[in-house]
């Protein structure tokens, strides 16, 4: 079996709920594998083969080392839109294998609405319509804003004066055939 790096291959990593769960979480800080664990109730095991499996997909970055308790301890994020962020890493859903990334997305939002805060304000719009190209850009401008919003500004898990929110975004034109 090949060890080499395929769009497919890295689209499979990050194909999984608890690795989605773990892109949000480092996306706001850097985190060990324990702390990830301890975030996630997961094992120590179970989070470090996750984070190598996301590592060696070039989703996430080694942000440093720290020492612990006589040991070295790893520290990790998620490079979302940064130079560090590697260019053959896919930008899903994949042109190679979008099923896969979609599904593992939708299983996951349905995970996170079960948890949504009941009687507070969410929003879902779903629309497949006709529109000039000019209202689409200005649709995926405002979508993109929206998006570096709450990545730009992610705060560590329970920082005080913080909420755990969701934004799940998929925008796209149709091929126009049926």
């Amino acid at each position: 079996m090949s060890n080499e790096k395929t769009p497919v291959s890295a689209l499979r990593a990050i194909a999984h709920p608890v690795r989605l769960q773990m892109l949000s979480l480092l996306t706001s800080t850097e985190m060990s594998a324990a702390e990830v664990a301890r975030e996630l109730d997961l094992t120590h095991a179970n989070a470090s083969y996750h984070l190598r499996v996301l590592v060696d997909a070039g989703e996430i970055v080694v942000a440093g080392e720290e020492k612990i308790r006589g040991g070295i301890a790893k520290r990790y994020r998620h490079p979302w839109q940064s130079e560090a962020r590697p260019a053959s890493a896919p930008t899903p859903p994949s042109e190679d294998d979008p099923q896969l990334y979609i599904r593992a997305v939708a299983e996951e939002l349905v995970r996170r609405f079960g948890q949504r805060a009941r009687g507070t304000r969410s929003l879902l719009t779903d629309a497949e319509m006709w529109v000039e190209p000019e209202v689409w850009e200005q649709v995926m401008a405002h979508v993109v804003a929206a998006s570096e919003l709450v990545h730009d500004r992610a705060r560590p898990p329970r920082t005080p004066g913080t909420v755990h929110v969701n934004l799940t975004a998929l925008a796209f034109a149709l091929d126009g055939e049926r």
